[in-house]
């Protein structure tokens, strides 16, 4: 239950963000994690200025349950924290109540529906169409793949065991999402993804054509220190330990379908990875052309040149499978996503 009581509805707009510090995200090692609260925040809150995240911490909108070293993920106890300088360190949680005044309206209702792919007692996972984002953050509160999963099951939000995200993928990305049916299955298909016991193959149309058949990239990543964007990531040599593996799937003359298997869960990792050997993917704003371009995606002021250029509306990546242990069976489940029809037509007419 804790401070704020039982979960909250992620049918409804936000009344608050829960963050937690991690320390692969942010591409250092755990014990070298010692960030301010209020830069914290910026990162995520990046439509914020900085002022006034300082604001909000001081006028007590702000809790936290610490890390320490005897309690590496906290003790569950959230306190009201007023000093934006307050360090934290891996494992902290934070939670941002939003100021009543500034909270948007509640949806209307939840648009679409959900494609199913699996289904057990503990899990069910399904097919996210690109462009949908998995959970109420930012500018996009109305229409969300877990809201969409939570007027499935209308009976497990009224006896308040709503369903959880297991994981997460870019609102670009499409594919399959593994989501928790109840909260007590959560921590046991959250832990395989942590202990990377759960086998993920993403596709990705890629520029260029790769001369060999397979490959591995290997190379450390950590944010983009002289990048304008925060969330950006590159490869660094001082960054954290990073493997992918690809193989073609399909060739092109001046483009190719990889098959993709990530051994490591970094941030945007088979994005820079592709880009580093010369092979971005089609589409992909942040890595594949001039970052200016990204800027202006953000801004919402793309010219006709600029959509020309990027070739398709969103990146060309697809989680395509997924293998893990049922909570509920204790079996291995294979989970597959075919290639949609938007990067299969864009092939075709290459």
């Amino acid at each position: 239950m804790g401070l704020f009581g039982k979960e909250r509805d992620l049918n409804r707009a936000p009344d608050r963000v829960e963050l937690v510090v991690d320390a692969s995200a942010m591409g250092m090692k755990v014990e070298d994690v010692h960030v301010r609260l209020d830069a914290f925040l910026q990162r995520h809150l990046s439509w914020r200025s900085r002022t006034s995240i300082q604001r909000l911490v001081k006028d007590g909108w702000l809790y936290v349950d610490a890390a320490t070293p005897d309690h590496p993920r906290g003790t569950g106890e959230l306190a009201q924290e007023t000093r934006p300088g307050r360090k934290l360190k891996h494992g902290s949680r934070v939670v941002v109540v939003i100021p009543p005044e500034h909270r948007l309206p509640e949806p209307e209702g939840v648009a679409g529906d959900v494609v199913v792919l699996y289904e057990d007692e503990a899990c069910i996972a399904v097919d996210k169409p690109p462009m949908l984002p998995v959970h109420p953050s930012g500018r996009h509160v109305n229409d969300t793949l877990i809201q969409r999963v939570h007027a499935r099951h209308p009976e497990l939000l009224e006896a308040g065991r709503a369903p959880r995200l297991c994981h997460r993928l870019d609102r670009e990305t499409s594919g399959i999402v593994l989501v928790a049916k109840e909260p007590r299955f959560h921590p046991e298909l959250a832990r395989q993804f942590e202990d990377r016991e759960v086998e993920k193959e993403y596709l990705a149309v890629v520029r260029g054509a790769p001369e060999e058949d397979r490959g591995r990239v290997e190379l450390a990543l950590g944010p983009a220190r002289a990048s304008a964007v925060r969330l950006k990531m590159a490869v660094q040599a001082d960054g954290l330990p990073s493997r992918t593996d690809w193989y073609v799937v399909e060739r092109r003359a001046d483009y190719a379908l990889l098959g993709v298997r990530l051994h490591t869960g970094r941030q945007h990792q088979i994005r820079v990875h592709l880009a580093a050997i010369g092979h971005p993917i089609v589409g992909d704003k942040l890595y594949a052309y001039d970052e200016a371009l990204f800027q202006r995606n953000v801004e919402g002021s793309l010219t006709d040149e600029d959509r020309a250029t990027l070739e398709l509306p969103r990146q060309a990546l697809h989680n395509h499978r997924l293998v893990f242990t049922s909570p509920a069976t204790g079996e291995r489940v294979e989970v597959v996503s075919p290639l949609p029809a938007d990067l299969a037509d864009f092939l075709e007419s290459r």
